[in-house]
């Protein structure tokens, strides 16, 4: 079952290489709208509980390294079907795969610094959404 909301996080490269608004355009160009957002520096305690379902992984260290390394901006969307429809739009994971015009494919420098983060299950972006806003930060 879609929902009309999901998650998503401008991570540390693509704030230091000075692309929120571009990626804030793009995001409303394609007809979203932002329910909620905050500019924050991320803790190792914050990003390792957010990543927990990842702390098994190799790589969880440097992910938890690389989303406290510099500010990120994470927000809440809305628009019908909104998690596939902004899983399209950021693109492949990997940015040399990422479909041209993506996010990703735009902003993008390596699997590592891919720019965004998205929700991958409404369940998950219901999940993410609650881990950085409270009720009363959406609109």
């Amino acid at each position: 079952m879609a929902t009309n909301r999901t998650f998503t996080m401008i991570k540390p490269d693509a704030v230091a290489n000075g692309h929120i608004g571009a990626i804030l355009n793009d995001i409303i160009a394609d007809g979203f709208s932002i329910v909620a957002m905050k500019y924050i520096q991320l803790t190792k305690k914050t990003a390792g509980d957010f990543y927990a379902v990842h702390k098994e992984r190799p790589f969880y260290g440097e992910l938890v390294n690389f989303m406290t390394s510099g500010p990120i901006v994470a927000a809440i969307l809305e628009k019908d079907n909104a998690v596939a429809d902004f899983r399209k739009l950021i693109g492949a994971t990997n940015p040399a795969e990422a479909a041209e015009g993506t996010i990703r494919n735009k902003y993008a420098k390596s699997i590592d610094a891919n720019a965004v983060h998205g929700s991958d299950s409404n369940e998950n972006a219901e999940i993410e959404g609650n881990f950085f806003f409270s009720q009363f930060e959406r609109f």
